[in-house]
């Protein structure tokens, strides 16, 4: 057979293969025998034998794996992979409901239609198809940027290489779930009891560490298995409903769970939850709950994002599941804010398919208010699946030997005296990195995935470089290959290292040697200050040296910082405060300058190119078609920045019915204002 014939045989027999792949793992309906399947998976295997620079991206030859890489690279998502929020009751979903409707300034009366689906516990990937063929696969990560795990989701049986029919988009992103069905994470462990290996803690983590392995072959060994539930066209919109999305996924080759459903009321909405916490029961794999998504993707489009999570979705998780047990003892952590948490240890007990033995107590407070003591039995759940916390104390049950818990002034760690802000219940260690348990913690915060995202450098690694004296704080990250040079004992040299995953590690700290502004500020782990009031503060001050400044200017000359800082929307009086004191303590104002000496912090860029770059914004009154949270949406999404007090800096404000003070100030500082429908002439003109 000539080159040109190969060529037209092999995407054939990938079309052919690929189709019946979707018969057979996907939907359970074969249409041909296993040894007339096996005929063409051999007829394909020797043409590209024949000819193995003809191998094609969806080739089902990948399906059995690829050589060992030495790591993953890090793929750029193209559009952010964001995390949904949780509820947890009726009270709380019925909340979310409420903040749709007034977002999109709807009567309370009004139901939003929503498609429900079921929250497999598994492992986000992202998928990119080009002209119909799988072309590149990745991890969630920090949302931003993932792993390039191509090869390893190639082996999965029912994902498909090459999409159905031939409706597609050119570019095509799909989003979906891998995840191992119970059965087969049960015969995975036992097979690897037998050969004495270690067994995974559920099929979770079964599947994430399936999906990770550097030798995708490994990968290609297990059983694990993708849903798909979302798809977006890279060129255009696809459809006007997330239900015909899921119907256009399944017409191109993807599974996608059977257990979806429309639902048109909140009635509906409750109803299905309690039909579906039953149905969970009988599954062969686990879910924690249903993901509630608005059905009509345009308001999904006026809805946004809120930080890093969308706003027209929410998870809503079964009620957890609850053990009686005993409280052994009552220990103090420190957090990386210096913030000490009492945590029971209690006599294990199994939870939900996992072992607990410790539960969070929260504070003193907590403990006085549920009447919490030594030797006592308790009801334990995990909240939301994830976090053990005791719920009672069953006092029947309460034994002559229970003690009453006193807790300590002075920190359980470095002995310091314990400082309690007025108003706030917490206690706080403010010996910051000279304090050990703050110090490892803070630094994992430091390289943690959502903020510098250092790979090879886990928990385990930082306690063990901390205890050495070689990593006391963020500093000594980027001073540590130049110090490791001169060790008597070079870290390569360790047990569990090696010359690659030493170079990796230096590799991975090089890479964050120049990181954006809202990373480095919320790496450093200011109290109150997550990624979405990092951003904002970014967006507000462009440049760190202008932010430093700022801060720093309360120490020097009592300048009313405080005041500057509540002007930006979303920042209140206590972040404010938080914010300032951080930069008052001196070990921390000392490694800030320590960081600045080896890294570049790039200037938050303000997209100079949008409708309202440039423009400060001020919204006032009530505004009659539209929600106060999306004008301001709006104009964020067109380049504005959004603040809550009138200045001289403000370009105008949009006053609605009632105007008050925000209205006297604008007209005292003769700024242009403007009425709700004039605005939204603006926006409409700006998005055409």
């Amino acid at each position: 057979m000539d080159r040109s014939r190969a060529e037209k045989e092999l995407e054939r027999l990938a079309k052919l293969i690929a189709y019946h792949d979707y018969c057979y793992y996907t939907i359970a309906s074969p249409e041909l025998s296993d040894a007339q399947y096996d005929a063409l998976r051999r007829q394909n295997q020797d043409l590209e034998a024949q000819f193995p620079d003809l191998r094609r991206m969806d080739s089902p030859s990948h399906r059995i794996g690829s050589p060992i890489s030495s790591q993953f690279d890090k793929v750029k998502h193209r559009k952010q992979m964001l995390s949904l929020d949780n509820v947890f009751n009726e009270k709380e979903f019925l909340d979310f409901q409420k903040k749709l409707r007034r977002f999109l300034k709807m009567p309370e009366d009004f139901s939003i239609p929503m498609i429900a689906e079921p929250k497999i516990d598994g492992l986000s990937a992202s998928l990119h198809y080009q002209d119909g063929q799988f072309a590149l696969g990745a991890t969630r990560g920090d949302g931003q940027e993932g792993e390039n795990i191509t090869a390893n989701l190639r082996t999965i049986k029912d994902l498909t290489l090459c999409l159905l029919g031939d409706t597609f988009p050119k570019s095509l992103e799909i989003r979906g779930e891998v995840y191992m069905t119970i059965n087969d994470f049960e015969a995975l462990n036992e097979s690897r009891k037998q050969q004495n290996e270690p067994c995974f803690a559920n099929p979770r983590n079964a599947a994430a560490g399936s999906l990770r392995q550097l030798d995708s072959t490994v990968t290609a060994s297990r059983p694990i298995h993708f849903f798909a539930y979302y798809a977006q066209n890279l060129e255009g919109n696809l459809t006007q409903t997330h239900s015909e999305l899921l119907e256009k996924l399944q017409t191109w080759g993807f599974a996608i769970n059977p257990y979806y459903k429309l639902c048109n009321d909140f009635s509906q909405m409750l109803t299905y939850y309690q039909d579906m916490q039953e149905t969970r029961k009988n599954l062969n794999y686990e879910i924690d709950g249903l993901v509630f998504k608005v059905n009509d993707l345009m308001l999904q489009e006026r809805l946004g994002v809120v930080g890093r999570s969308p706003r027209h979705s929410i998870a809503f998780k079964f009620a957890a599941e609850q053990a009686e047990t005993i409280i052994e003892d009552i220990i103090l952590q420190v957090g990386r804010t210096g913030v000490i948490t009492p945590v029971a240890v209690l006599r294990p007990v199994i939870v939900g398919g996992v072992t607990v033995s410790r539960a969070t107590l929260h504070n003193e407070e907590e403990i006085r208010r549920k009447d919490i003591r030594i030797n006592d039995a308790v009801v334990v759940q995990r909240a939301g699946d994830v976090i053990p916390q005791i719920v009672r104390v069953l006092e029947n049950k309460r034994p002559d030997t229970s003690q009453i818990y006193n807790f300590t002034d002075n920190c359980p760690c470095c002995n310091s005296n314990l400082h309690k802000t007025p108003g706030q219940i917490a206690k706080r260690c403010l010996n910051g990195f000279s304090c050990e348990d703050q110090a490892i913690q803070r630094i994992i915060h430091f390289v943690s995935r959502d903020a510098l995202n250092i790979d090879g450098l886990g928990e385990r690694h930082i306690a063990r470089f901390y205890g050495l004296g070689l990593i006391a704080s963020p500093v000594d990250i980027f001073t540590l290959e130049e110090r490791n040079k001169s060790f008597n004992e070079k870290i390569e040299n360790w047990e569990g290292w090696g010359n690659q995953s030493t170079q990796n590690l230096w590799n991975a700290i090089n890479r964050v040697r120049t990181m954006p502004l809202d990373r480095l500020i919320y790496a450093l782990g200011i109290p109150q200050i997550g990624q979405n009031t990092a951003k904002l503060l970014a967006k507000h001050y462009t440049k760190f040296e202008n932010f430093l400044k700022s801060i720093v200017a309360v120490n020097q000359n009592g300048t009313n910082v405080d005041k500057e800082l509540t002007k930006i929307e979303g920042i209140g009086h206590g972040m404010a405060r938080d914010i300032i004191d951080f930069f008052q303590q001196k070990h921390n104002l000392q490694m800030v300058e320590g960081l600045l000496q080896h890294i570049t912090v790039l200037a938050c860029k303000i997209s100079d190119n949008l409708p309202f770059s440039g423009k400060t914004i001020v919204f006032t009154g009530s505004l009659e078609h539209i929600s106060r949270g999306e004008a301001k949406f709006q104009a964020e999404k067109l380049g504005a920045k959004v603040a809550s007090v009138v200045s001289a800096q403000t370009t105008f404000v949009v006053a609605g019915k009632d105007a008050g003070q925000k209205l006297k100030a604008a007209i005292n500082l003769k700024v242009e204002v403007i009425n709700e429908i004039t605005w939204q002439k603006m926006v409409e003109n700006a998005n055409l």
